[in-house]
């Protein structure tokens, strides 16, 4: 590595953030007077359409292929990464690309076959707002790409990979002299739980705001790759469609506005972030697909009961063409989502990131659907069932595993990990904290549980549930109790690609049940039953790419 990527400056970084932690930070909000930029225009210097937004803000796009080709913003180019642009995937390509300037809105239109894809720029600010509009699979994968100069904006983030070149997995996670994993998919984040990612230094800010994501796919718990830095400089995602671990099929349509922001250091203002953006000076630009305020509706909903007070609950919304999400109110499970697209949607209660609870919604233009308080059955939670013991809580995700928290950043190989391995004793007071979040046919199959059985419980034929949140490979559970043997049970339908080694364990929830006959237990009930735990497929490669699985809890009912 240079010296220019080691030396110890420049290096403090705002990685991701939410409406609640940009506070009243204004510094790339639109402006009331945006009309009265002084500079406010464009040129054609003949290869590029030039903006000035009239602020601090000069960039240019390619008047061939629609790439973003050049970000200057107070004289300093930022644009450059690698020799390559900024744009959708790795670039559209011939493309036919046009400009229109409306009052005190320039906007650049690019169109590549049948995706659509535009840069609109506002007087006296230093944003760029972006829409794609991708109608079918002719582009593959649909995510823009802010690819930044390298020294501009240094970090150590668990999506860097500054300081090392030697991979641990494929070519894109690496690890540090130190045992420590890096890898651009390490994001750490759910797309609901942030509003802008970026980097912060030397008094500039630069950040993607996300669209609201209605025509991505995955839900609100979805974890993709949000940012990278290396030696070479440094890459913004927003992902609009990623096949990256993906639970549902792809959804097309107009997506937008992101916004890029430049800031004089601080987060983006928050009147820029999904929910809150207005856009109502865009009505009358002609973007294909767009639809305004007017012609969107609303979900209220009065509450919900039946909720474990313990956990977050969220509220999703989704059909094949949109999808949308919102939070439970903590003190009695009110929730509103706004901006809805009209049509019928199925509504999803999640405890967590477990459904619970599941309806159908139909959203009008113009109107707001009020629905009466939803009463969760009981019978819908499996934490509600009486268990003689239980590891971890039913919520969708492995929370509380042994390295559960260090896996949406790390790789499994990652100095930091505990110890894939070691056995549990139900009645030690760690029985979760004590069970790997993960586990894989050549890592640590064969995982042993030790628990007690009084006399009338072994005179008992018990179900036993095993909880998972996603599979690679097929990876399943294969059960033993003592003498008896479980069946081999049939693969859920989880995601094909990678997930427990780039920071995601979300995919299809699904519970394994097993009969365990009465013949199983051990008479004397001063000795330990011994459950084991194996992992079966006849797929997946080597070590933490065998075939695994998430762990969400494990129970034997009473």
């Amino acid at each position: 590595m240079s010296g220019s990527v080691n030396r110890p400056v420049r290096r403090r970084t705002f990685v991701l953030g939410s409406a609640a932690a940009a506070g009243s930070a204004a510094l790339a909000g639109p402006l009331a007077t945006a009309a009265s930029a002084a500079g406010f225009g464009y040129t054609d210097d003949g290869t590029h359409y030039v903006v000035d937004t009239g602020a601090n803000l000069v960039f240019k796009v390619d008047k061939s292929n629609g790439d973003l080709s050049s970000l200057v913003y107070k004289g300093t180019e930022y644009q450059g990464y690698g020799g390559m642009n900024s744009h959708i995937e790795s670039g559209l390509g011939s493309s036919t690309v046009s400009v229109k300037q409306s009052g005190s809105t320039i906007l650049i239109s690019v169109t590549h076959g049948t995706l659509k894809h535009y840069y609109a720029a506002r007087s006296g600010e230093n944003n760029i707002y972006l829409w794609t509009n991708k109608a079918d699979t002719s582009v593959s994968a649909t995510r823009y790409i802010v690819r930044v100069k390298k020294g501009l904006f240094l970090n150590d983030e668990p999506d860097s990979y500054t300081y090392t070149n030697s991979t641990v997995e494929a070519s894109d996670v690496f690890a540090k002299s130190d045992g420590q994993t890096r890898s651009k998919h390490f994001s750490k984040r759910r797309v609901m739980d942030y509003d802008y990612i970026g980097w912060s230094a030397g008094g500039v800010g630069l950040w993607i705001v996300r669209s609201n994501h209605e025509k991505a796919s995955g839900g609100p718990f979805y974890r993709s790759l949000l940012r990278h830095q290396s030696a070479d400089g440094g890459g913004l995602y927003e992902i609009l469609y990623y096949a990256q671990n993906q639970t549902e099929d792809q959804r097309f349509g107009l997506q937008g506005p992101y916004v890029i922001a430049f800031t004089d250091g601080g987060a983006p203002s928050s009147s820029l972030f999904p929910g809150t953006l207005t856009t109502s000076w865009a009505d009358s630009l002609g973007i294909a697909g767009y639809v305004g305020a007017s012609g969107r509706g609303r979900v209220a909903g009065v509450g919900i009961t039946g909720r474990d007070t313990a956990y977050p609950y969220t509220v999703g919304l989704s059909n094949s063409a949109a999808q949308y999400w919102g939070s439970a109110r903590a003190s009695d499970g009110y929730y509103s989502i706004g901006g809805v697209l009209p049509g019928t949607y199925t509504l999803t209660v999640y405890k967590s990131e477990l459904a619970v609870y599941s309806t159908q919604v139909t959203v009008s233009a113009g109107a707001t659907t009020t629905l009466n308080s939803i009463a969760i059955p009981s019978s819908n939670d499996p934490s509600n069932a009486s268990a003689i013991w239980r590891i971890g809580d039913w919520t969708g995700t492995p929370s509380g595993f042994k390295n559960a928290d260090l896996m949406t950043y790390a790789h499994p190989s990652d100095s930091r990990a505990a110890a894939w391995t070691g056995n549990v004793v139900i009645g030690s007071g760690s029985e979760t904290s004590a069970f790997p979040c993960y586990l894989w046919k050549d890592v640590n199959s064969g995982l042993l549980v030790y628990f007690k059985l009084t006399a009338a419980q072994a005179a008992a034929a018990h179900t036993l549930r095993i909880g998972v949140t996603t599979a690679y490979a097929n990876g399943r559970p294969q059960i033993a109790v003592n003498d008896w043997t479980s069946a081999i049970p049939s693969p859920p339908t989880q995601p094909s690609t990678r997930s427990l080694t780039n920071g995601s364990y979300r995919g299809n929830n699904h519970t394994f049940t097993y009969s365990v006959p009465a013949s199983a237990w051990l008479t004397d009930t001063g000795q330990y039953n011994v459950l084991k735990i194996n992992v079966v497929s006849g797929s997946g490669a080597a070590s933490y790419l065998s075939a695994g699985t998430s762990i969400d809890a494990i129970d034997l009912l009473a």
